[in-house]
This record gives structure tokens, sequence and C-alpha cells, in this order.
């Protein structure tokens, strides 16, 4: 194709008018145009070209003037006015004024190319204004020799702030992002903190946009969390600009945002006479020196190349396309640009075989760029969208138009107004793409109702966003009563009789007992200054309710195993460990209103309540605490069960309970200590509610020192269970503590296990007062005892868990073999009987022989057989306790390092040459007398004394059987 040499473009009646923002540059060329007999104006934005349409409409009438964008057409009859956006702006239709706005997007590698070439080859027939930063002066000048340019100042002044926490930033600001997930994650947190947030991201739609800001805008809310689409077209009254980050991913990778762009969007701030400030928030870095002066003064690097794209193409073929495409300019100051859609998306159809099989004709390489013109609104692949332009131009090349059953089914895929707000941004993004190509005239068999359609899906899809987006970043119960506060009315509040406390018919927290709980769903600025204008209410409910719990009786006080001190349903103070066991510190719960004598009255109230507590159901404790009385080994033992809290396990203390004479012992039990056989304890503090008010008092000790804490208490066995079964684990000292002990896989209360041993003791040592006694069920000769039915009822079980109880107690099981016994077999209709605890001896292996008469009679030796005889063995199960280890005395002890200090001394002098290892063996050896039993006094409370009884009885059979 002839190419014809490169030339300026003309510039006569051209004006640039250029500055930074709040200069009035827009509202200027709307009043050119208006000024003229027509007019058109092209904008960056479909949202400022609606903006800019509804401004004209309402001043000229609707009928004067048209809307034209890629998703949106209102073209009265006759319209003097065209508003459009920079891409929809009509070549066939020629006016007097005409303007492009934003001119120095003419460097944005995307859409740089579009700007540049109305820059090039757009005029108005008597008036022509490119409108723009001053960044764009040099290159147009370079381009457009002639053109008049016009500065504009700033209407304000534009400062910067620094670095502000979210949580400290002024009212009426904006918080810039550039991610929709760090929009959303920025508008959360200011819910929360501040009381709520509109949201405006480029992928919004124009309706919701709008929506939105008017909800800034009306003061519903004081903050607005954008993208960088804030920067153009939104026109808000914003006091401040607040980055939240300063890099941003610009479709090819994460880069700073240059000067120009940070001054586009920190411009924003200030709106006409009003100044504005500036800075940084959250995660991003301040601003350095020479950054901050350049937005300051609006001082920037200009544009060095603008983006430029060749207008004449040659459609002879795909080939022929392409390479008009890869052009480059001829004029200084442009350059080719490299990343666009449409260009990418005819590159990938390019290459596919059945389009090349179709795309062979002017008409039809026409077509296909024509419908690579559809803007990729979902930012899906580049692969996806081609396929979708390929799957269009298939209809249209072999239908003419695109079929209706295909279209309608896409269209009603995105007819759903459900979802959270992704999903709906989805939606809007995927009918955005069908308004558009119906908004193509010749693309559709009945465009003008898939038009209407569309629009119609869109804006309901729209409006559900809106109040998506509302629900989640606004707190609307607050944003009337925040206005009313800023008006410094005074408002009312109201508390329960259940302690709910409300604000104006809001709910703003609970008061429970002294302590006022704020509702946390309302953690913002407006909730902090609802919760404030209720502090005069709470205050006095709190002092009020202090005077009526001085006069309560105790018993409306409870303490719960928590550890909670609970009155009225309300927890007023928690138990704290305290220096002893009997004496824990009291922690109460109340607000700051509660101060001074009332306060003390009430911790002093709640202390002289759990004194009187402890009174009641650990008194003997206590008694045994204050007992002055008691000394030496006494007092050890009485000190020793106060911080056991009552329960101490017979083993654990057997020398001190060995030492102590009987009147000590009585000292002990005048204050109820029982000396059971495995336990030494109070039979008193095993009752319901001294066992809980000890479990509580335990769990404080156990909480200090690490090992549980109050929440993982288990629950008591339930009330009046003398035994169960162990389902799950408990800490260790639990069961003590509440008066149980394992045994095997049960608990059992140790007062039962004290009855058991009651029942066990006078079968072990059994002896006759007078001859002709009988032994008791269960006692066994020689020392020992059965199982008898009334052991097993007392622990509430039988078999294998009872064999545990008994092994946890020290008694083993022996298997005593009862003399056999021969028995004839019985007849064949007699019953079958087996004794107890037996087991059957091998039987004999034959039947005697019988011998038969000479005469051969079989009757005779039948009768004359013998019946069989089996052998039987019993077997007895005998519990006796098992021997144990008795700790060496003290006096033994040095006995025997006396009697090895000697053996030493020995050594060394010489006097006995044996060595130590053959006085060993020789004292090992078994004497041939058996030494005279020695007599001991042997505590007849101690299980220990079963095992005596039974060498004592193997002594006297010994003798009887010599």
């Amino acid at each position: 194709m002839h190419q014809q040499p490169a030339r300026h473009p003309r510039a006569r009646n051209v004006t640039v008018v250029l500055g930074p923002t709040n200069t009035g540059k827009t509202r200027l060329a709307v009043e050119r145009m208006i000024g003229h007999e027509s007019g058109m104006i092209g904008l960056p934005l479909r949202l400022l070209a609606r903006e800019v349409y509804d401004t004209v409409a309402a001043r000229c009438g609707p009928d004067a003037v048209a809307l034209i964008t890629g998703e949106e057409k209102i073209v009265p009859r006759e319209p003097r006015f065209y508003v459009c956006t920079v891409e929809a702006m009509p070549a066939d239709v020629e006016v007097d004024f005409l303007a492009i706005d934003e001119i120095q997007l003419a460097g944005d590698s995307q859409r740089g190319h579009i700007f540049t070439d109305r820059l090039l080859h757009r005029r108005g027939k008597t008036e022509t204004m490119m409108l723009g930063a001053s960044t764009m002066h040099n290159s147009i000048a370079q381009l457009l020799p002639g053109a008049h340019f016009v500065s504009r100042p700033r209407f304000s002044i534009l400062r910067y702030s620094g670095q502000k926490k979210l949580t400290r930033l002024p009212p009426r600001s904006a918080v810039v992002c550039f991610s929709a997930d760090a929009v959303y994650a920025t508008a959360e947190l200011i819910r929360r903190q501040r009381g709520g947030a509109a949201v405006v991201l480029g992928a919004l739609s124009p309706r919701t946009r709008n929506a939105q800001v008017a909800l800034y805008q009306s003061g519903d809310v004081d903050f607005i969390v954008a993208t960088d689409a804030i920067g153009m077209g939104l026109n808000m009254d914003v006091d401040h600009v607040a980055f939240a980050a300063t890099h941003k991913f610009d479709g090819h990778m994460v880069r700073a945002l240059r000067p120009a762009e940070l001054a586009q969007i920190a411009g924003r701030a200030g709106r006409h006479m009003n100044d504005g400030t500036f800075g940084v928030t959250g995660e991003a870095e301040a601003l350095m020196p020479d950054v901050i002066e350049q937005l300051e003064s609006h001082e920037f690097d200009a544009v060095k190349a603008l983006q430029w794209r060749n207008r004449v193409l040659d459609f002879g073929s795909l080939e022929k396309l392409l390479g008009s495409l890869s052009r480059n300019p001829d004029l200084p100051g442009l350059t080719r640009t490299l990343y666009a859609d449409d260009a990418t998306a005819l590159e990938t159809l390019a290459r596919d075989p059945d389009i090349q099989e179709v795309a062979t004709s002017e008409d039809t390489v026409k077509l296909l760029w024509e419908i690579c013109q559809i803007p990729d609104y979902r930012n899906i692949t580049g692969g996806d969208h081609a396929a979708l332009i390929g799957r269009v131009f298939r209809f249209l090349t072999t239908s003419g138009t695109i079929r209706n059953d295909w279209f309608a089914r896409q269209v009603s895929f995105a007819d759903q107004t459900d979802g959270d707000i992704d999903t709906l941004s989805n939606r809007i993004a995927h009918i955005r793409t069908w308004t558009y190509i119906a908004n193509k005239s010749d693309w559709l068999d009945d465009p003008a109702l898939w038009q209407e359609r569309t629009r119609a899906i869109e804006d309901k899809l729209s409006d559900a966003l809106h109040d998506r987006l509302t629900q989640r970043f606004v707190d609307r119960r607050t944003s009337v009563l925040m206005k009313r506060m800023k008006e410094k009315e005074e408002l009312m509040s109201v508390i329960s009789e259940e302690g709910e406390v409300t604000v104006e018919g809001q709910f703003v927290g609970h008061l429970s007992g002294f302590h006022f709980a704020p509702d946390t769903t309302s953690d913002n600025a407006q909730g902090k200054a609802l919760r404030n204008a209720s502090m005069k209410a709470v205050a006095e409910e709190i002092s009020a309710r202090a005077a009526r719990f001085l006069q309560v009786d105790d018993a409306q006080i409870e303490l719960t195993l928590k550890a909670a001190i609970v009155w009225g349903g309300a927890t007023i103070a928690r138990l704290q460990v305290g220096s002893e066991a009997l004496k824990p510190r009291v922690q109460l719960i109340a607000d700051s209103q509660l101060t001074g004598t009332e306060r003390d009255q009430v911790q002093e109230r709640i202390e002289r309540w759990l004194d009187n507590l402890i009174g009641k159901h650990l008194e003997p404790l206590r008694a045994l605490s204050q007992d002055e009385s008691l000394g030496g080994l006494a007092r050890g033992v009485a000190f020793q069960l106060v911080e056991a809290l009552g329960v101490l396990v017979r083993d654990d203390v057997a020398e001190d309970i060995k030492g102590l004479d009987q009147p000590a012992r009585s000292s002990l039990r005048k204050h109820g200590v029982r000396f059971g056989a495995f336990h030494i304890f109070i039979p008193a503090l095993l009752k319901p509610a001294a066992t809980n008010l000890k479990l509580v008092l335990w769990a404080l000790r156990r909480e200090q020192d690490g090992s549980l804490t109050l929440d993982g208490i288990p629950e008591p066995p339930q009330q009046g269970l003398t035994s169960a079964q162990i389902e799950t684990p408990a800490p260790a000292g639990y069961y003590t503590a509440i008066g149980f002990r394992e045994c095997g896989t049960r608990i059992v209360r140790i007062d039962m296990l004290e009855r058991l041993s009651d029942l066990i003791r006078p079968r072990v040592f059994w002896k006759p007062e007078k001859e002709g006694d009988e032994r008791p069920e269960g006692s066994v000769e020689g020392g020992g005892f059965t199982v008898i039915p009334d052991m097993m009822s007392l622990v509430g079980c039988s078999g294998d868990e009872f064999s545990g109880i008994l092994r946890t107690l020290g008694f083993k099981m022996d298997r005593r073999k009862v003399e056999a016994v021969a028995e004839k077999a019985p007849a064949a209709d007699a019953p079958d009987t087996e004794p107890a605890l037996t087991e059957t001896a091998d039987a004999a292996s034959e039947v005697p022989s019988t011998e038969v008469p000479a005469d051969g009679s079989a009757s005779s030796a039948s009768e004359a057989t013998e019946a069989v005889v089996e052998e039987t063995v019993q077997f007895l199960e005998v519990w006796r306790p098992k021997p144990r280890n008795r700790p060496e005395r003290p006096h033994q002890n040095r006995d025997n390092q006396k009697r090895a200090g000697q053996n030493r001394e020995g050594q060394q002098r010489g006097r006995n040459s044996r060595p130590q290892g053959a006085r060993q063996n020789k004292k090992s050896k078994p004497s041939s007398q058996p030494r005279p039993p020695v007599e001991k006094k042997i505590d007849a409370d101690s299980p220990f004394a079963a095992l005596q009884s039974l060498k004592d009885a193997l002594t006297k059979d010994q003798a009887a059987d010599k």
C-alpha cells in the first residue's frame, strides 16, 4: 500500500489547556461546547461521559445531546452535542467544537494510541480543545506547531501530611489501593474501626460506582477506598488522599507509580477552593522528598513519547493487515504501541486455519478487525478472549448475524443476582461484553431488544452489587446516629432488664453485673461514639446495682466450677489462688464507673460471702489449720491434710502415721479425721457442696503452676455415685481432690474403699473367740479371703473390674487347690451338678472293662458294670495382701552405718582378713535352726497386718505338722 510522506497535522484553531487536577479544565470545555451550535467531547471513562451527558442534558434538554460509549448509546433524532468515550467518538460526524479530555493518556501503553490518533486527526470546524496535564506541553508543541497553549493553576493548595494509621485518618479521606483484594481488605478494616467505607474499582459498572460515590457524598460514610480509577472523572469532596501502596501491576509487571501518576490521584484531595492533603497509610513506605516536592509544586518530567498505531490499515489479507499494524511512525515523539488487546486477539486468530480459510476478502478481514475491538471486560486470558471473538466471527460470516438462541443463553448466565461481591462483579463483566455486542446494530436480528435487555440486567446486577458492598463495608445502623452526634444532639440511652444497652434504639452493648461489654460488631469510631453516649446511663445503672448487691443474702451468690462468682446470672468476680489453700483472693470484675467507697464495699461483701462459704462447707479443714493445740507430727499431718484439701493416701504418709501416738490421733479425730486402711480423710468433706468447693480450690493451684486451665476441669461424677467407669483421662490429682481413687478401669469413692476394708479385715484376721465359732463368709483358713456379694455391692461392680480394685489396693490373688474328691458318675436321668469355683480334672481316659460270666450272659455283664469314677479338683480364688517393702527405720539406718564403719575400720587394721564378699556368702547360708519370731506391735488399721497374720498361721501349721 502506497504511504503518503509524513507531515505535521494541522493545528489551526487548536487550544491546549494544561494544568494539574482541580483546575476546572473539563468544566471549561463543556461550557465552550455549549456555546457552539454543535460539539463533541471525548472523555476517558464511560462514568465521566455519563456525568457530563447528564449535565448537558439538564441544561440543553435530552433531545439536544447524544451519549455514545462502547456499551451505551442514547442518540436522539437530531442531536446538537455528542458526549462520548474517546474510543467511541463517531468518525463520520462533523461538529463546530471538539474536545479531548485527559490527553496525557496518549502515553498509556494500552489505550495511548487512541488518544494520540484523536490528538493528531480529530478537529472541530471552528474550535478544537485538548485538555490534560502539563507534562504534555513539549510533545504537543512538537506534533502541533502553532497550537495555542493555556496554563491553568490549581484552585487549592495540596500538601503532604506524612504517614498515618488507618485508624487515625481524618474524615473525608480516600484510601487508594491497586488490587481488588487490597480494596476489600482495607474497606473491611475501616468498617470495623471507623464505621464503614464506600468502594470504587475500575471493574465496577458506572451505575455501581455512582451509587458508591453517592453513599460517600451524602455523608453516610466518611471514607472511600478505591483503585487508581479515582484519579479521573470522579468529582467528590475529598479532603485527604492516603496511598495504601505506591506500586501497581500494569498488566505486564509490578512497578512503582511515577510522580505524575501519583499526582493525578493525590489531586482528588481538595475541591475547588478547599485545600487538600495527601500521605501514605498501611504498609506503604513514606514518599521520598523529591517526589513530595513534585506533587506539591505540580512540576513533573515531560512525556517523552506518545503511543502511536497506524490508522491507515490494509485489509487486503490477514498478512497485510498485520503488516500495516506493525508499521512504525514517521513523526518524531511517537512510538509504536506494543500492547493492545485488539491486535493481540488478531494475531492469535490469524494463526487459526479455520479463520484463515474464511478471512480471505477485504470485507471479511475488515469484519474480523471490527470484532477484535470487543473489549476484554472479563480480564480473561488472551486465548479465551480470542476464542469468543472467533465464535462471533463465524456466526457473522456464516449466518450474517449472531444466533439468537446462543446469544440468549450467554445473556441468561449473567441474569442472576445471588452470590457474593466477586460473583456479581464477574457477572457484570460478562453482561458488559454482551451489551457491547448488542450495540452493534448489524450483528443481531433485533439489536434494540437486546440493548434494552442487557442494559436492564446490568442495572439489576449493579444495584445488587451496590447492596452487597454496602452490607459488607458499611455499618448502616450508625450512619444516621453519627450525623446527629456531629450536630451535638443528645441521644437517648436505655438499659433493659436483661442488661441490653441501646442508644436511640441501636444496640451498643450488654451490661453484665458491673461490667459493660460493648458490641464487637461495631468496634469502630461510630460504635465508640455511640458507647460514649451511653456511658452516663451505664454508670448510673452500675451504681444502683452495687447498692442492691450489698443487701442480698449469701444464697443469691454462687460459685461455679470455673471459679466465677455469679450474682443474678452475671459474673461479678473470679477467684485467684491465695497464699494459703483456704484463702483464695477475689478479683472484682467491674468497670471504672464503680469507684471509691462503692467499689470497696462490693469487694468486702464478696470476700465476706466467700469466707462464709468456706466456713460452711470446709469447716473441719479450717479448724485443723487454726488448732494451735496440735503439736509435733499431729500438726504436720494436719498441715498436709489442709494442703491436700482433706484427703491423703495412707501410703504417702505411712511413716508420719506410724509415729502418731494415741493422744495425737485423738486430737485429729476430734476434727473429723478418719484413719482408714488406705486413706486419711475427713468424711464430712465428701458431700457434693464441699467436693465442688474443694475442686475449685484445687484447680486454682493447678492453674497457677500451669498444669491445667480452669476451662479444662472435667465435670465431677454424678451426685450419689459411689463408683464410675473412667471414660476419659483426668488431670493428675483430680480424682483425689473430689474424694475418689482410680482403681483399674473405675474410680471409687474413698469412703466406699474404707468400708470395703472394714469387710475384708475381719475375714483376713478371723480367730474364734470360743470353740465352735463359725468362720465368717469369705474368710479362708490360713489367711486371706474370697470375694462375697456384699463387697461387690459396696463399689457397684464385679468380675474383672472388682479384681482391678483389689489389685489397686495392694491385694493379690492366688488359686488355692482343694483336696481331690472321688465321686460316682450320676445316672443317666440324674441332673448334672458342678461345684462352684472348680475345674474338672482329666477324667479316666477309658471305661474299666467288666468280666463276662462263663455262660456268656450279656445282661449279667451289664448289671455288673460299675459306675464311671470322675476325679475333680477344686480351686479357691483367695485374695491376700501383697508383701510390701517397708521403709528403713532411722535407728536401723544408724546401726547399719555403724556396722559398716566398724567393718571398714577392722579391715584397715587387719583384724579381719576375710573379704567382704566371703562374709556376705556366709551370711546368705540358710540357717539350720529357724529364727524365733519377733513380736512387733502392728497397727490394726493397716492392711500390712494381714501379711503378719498369714505368717503367724503358717508358723502354727508347721509346728502342728511336727
